[in-house]
């Protein structure tokens, strides 16, 4: 993939991934034919305050949408899939209306994102609900307004922001969680409690290192969350977040390298397949090669998708031998009651952490994570003061690191 004249150009995905993609290669000069294929009927939209601000009706539907960046002249297609794709002939299939087309490309972005979990239980009564899409998002806020009991399996991001919004809506919330902490994968076994301690202190009933064995019903509405002790959690209403996998079945055959989303050099360019294809990908579907953490990392973070998605359309612009490393610090935030979480910074494997700033308990700190007696991330609940750390983290500056001035 050198140099490539493009004249064709499809961007699997209408998300931020794939939005910043399409947006980059007009910005940039791509004058050639252009189609968008998205999975839903909306334009593209944000998705963070899917479980904050809109699920509590602080926001309306038409203020998440997504405000294009670069008027993209485009064909696109929505409520599309792609179904498989052909590298040798260079065609994407896709099921359009119930018709299959065959979209030939010399440049294809691969932005096709992430599908929540199903509930690996089979068929659920109803009243159970998944979190992913602006149809979700309205559907739960629908049965809010009856003030239900409402129980959260899954104490990630989303599942712990959910418990917040319905929190904050005056409901009776039970957060279940299989791990001994809510967030303990994402903030470690040293700060992951004091988010525990957030959610008690706000009324959230926490059962913790407890499974969910299944849901009862009556009349086909849920009433109950069965756990793996015994017991039974009443509840109207619950929402079930168990993460995401890749949307990568489309690509199986392809000869693409795929392990936990599509695995990408440093630029965006995809491994596997064709010797020099011009396919990039980027978003939640992608795994990236990461300079500084020196391994691939696939972060389903909103700032992420969208550096990638726009750093992709230049390496298909540029070519594989000519493109720019895309080396920008992971970020992502929450915000649950009245306090923001900002880390910076890939914590994984880490094997110290220390307060460097601030006081936990009066939740205005920042936290540095080290591995190897060097700083690889920082955590700040001070909004915007995480980026203060950008130059020690990029710098693999000796662990601790001394606050900035």
């Amino acid at each position: 993939m050198s140099s490539p004249q493009l004249k064709d150009v499809v961007v699997v995905g209408a998300g931020v991934a794939g939005t910043r993609a399409a947006e980059t290669l007009r910005r940039e000069g791509y004058d050639g034919a252009l189609t968008i294929v998205g999975a839903e009927r909306h334009a593209p939209y944000h998705r963070p305050p899917l479980s904050k601000k809109l699920l509590t009706g602080e926001v309306h539907r038409a203020g998440v949408d997504l405000a294009p960046q670069f008027d993209v002249e485009a064909r696109v297609l929505r409520e599309a899939s792609a179904i498989k794709l052909d590298m040798s002939a260079r065609v994407v299939h896709v099921r359009d209306e119930g018709q299959d087309l065959a979209l030939r490309f010399d440049g294809l972005v691969i932005a096709s994102g992430a599908a929540p979990r199903p509930w690996p239980g089979g068929p659920v009564p109803d009243g159970v609900l998944m979190l992913r899409t602006v149809e979700d998002c309205l559907a739960i806020r629908q049965r809010l307004a009856a003030r239900p009991r409402v129980a959260v399996v899954g104490g990630g991001f989303i599942g712990s922001e959910v418990a917040a919004s319905c929190r904050l809506l005056g409901l009776d919330v039970v957060l279940i969680e299989k791990a001994a902490c809510p967030l303990l994968a994402a903030l470690g076994k040293e700060l992951a409690p004091r988010w525990a301690d957030l959610h008690r202190g706000y009324g959230v009933d926490l059962r913790l290192g407890v499974g969910v064995d299944g849901f009862v019903g009556s009349g086909g509405r849920v009433e109950a969350v069965r756990l793996s002790d015994g017991s039974r959690v009443p509840a109207d209403l619950v929402v079930v977040g168990l993460g995401v996998t890749p949307a990568t079945d489309w690509l199986e055959g392809s000869g693409l390298r795929v392990d936990d989303g599509v695995l990408c050099d440093a630029s965006g360019a995809a491994e596997g397949g064709v010797a020099d294809a011009p396919v990039v990908a980027a978003g939640d579907v992608a795994r990236w090669w990461h300079p500084l953490y020196e391994r691939h990392l696939r972060t389903e973070h909103w700032e992420d998708a969208g550096g990638q998605g726009a750093a992709a359309a230049r390496t298909l612009l540029a070519g594989r031998g000519n493109a720019e490393p895309h080396d920008d610090i992971p970020y992502f935030w929450s915000d649950q009651y009245d306090v923001k979480v900002q880390m910076l910074g890939v914590p994984t494997d880490y094997d110290a952490v220390e307060v460097v700033e601030g006081d936990p308990d009066g939740w205005e700190f920042v936290a540095a994570y080290g591995r190897g007696g060097r700083t690889i991330a920082a955590l700040s609940t001070i909004p915007g003061r995480v980026d203060a750390y950008r130059d020690a983290i990029g710098a693999r500056a000796a662990f601790p690191p001394a606050p900035p001035g």
